[in-house]
């Protein structure tokens, strides 16, 4: 498994090893030991999700107060979706700035997300399914939410249509409302909030 870090610092991006052979194709997704040794940080999973979303769906921007924070592992497991992550750490060099990527379920590919940075995806493909094998449980009342069309974040969707978005992701605020509102975690040095 290649484990590589992206722009934001503490974000990475996770692409397997994989073995085919007559049956199919056989891969590791996630080693935690591995994770931890390039990361520096230790991934627990406590809790697994999955989204299932029609083509054209937009889902996030995604995060959770710290505390109790809460670290992503996520991977498409069904068709293909377009990934971004973005900054949300107040004093991180990288501020505001975005990463996107492709996943997919053939390519097996995973991106891990920091405690702090925010989460949204476009689904492009019908009945795309997504896991999310996070760091902490669920907790009421923590998520962080940030407008996914915020015109200042101007994120690359690049969805040929009207995106399908729910009422909460389109009434979330902009990055700049969540700073005023005291939403969003601050920096460390050592690349967590």
């Amino acid at each position: 498994m290649h484990i590589e870090e992206m722009t934001l610092p503490g974000t990475y991006l996770i692409t397997p090893d994989q073995i085919p052979d007559e049956r199919g194709t056989f891969y590791e997704s996630l080693r935690s030991d591995a994770l931890e040794s390039v990361t520096g940080v230790a991934f627990r999973p406590q809790q697994i999700n999955y989204s299932v979303s029609r083509r054209h769906t937009l889902r996030g921007i995604h995060s959770v107060r710290i505390p109790p924070g809460q670290a992503k592992f996520v991977t498409c497991v069904r068709g293909a979706l377009r990934d971004i992550v973005v900054d949300l750490r107040i004093g991180s060099p990288t501020f505001g700035e975005h990463q996107v990527n492709e996943l997919d379920a053939d390519s097996g590919r995973s991106v891990y997300v920091p405690e702090g940075v925010g989460h949204g995806f476009l689904a492009l493909s019908d009945d795309a399914c997504i896991c999310y094998v996070v760091s902490t449980a669920y907790v009421p009342g923590t998520q962080i939410d940030v407008n996914p069309l915020d015109p200042e974040l101007d994120l690359p969707w690049d969805c040929p249509e009207t995106p399908l978005i729910s009422d909460k992701d389109a009434k979330a605020p902009t990055v700049a409302e969540a700073v005023r509102a005291g939403l969003l975690p601050r920096f460390s040095k050592a690349g967590t909030p």
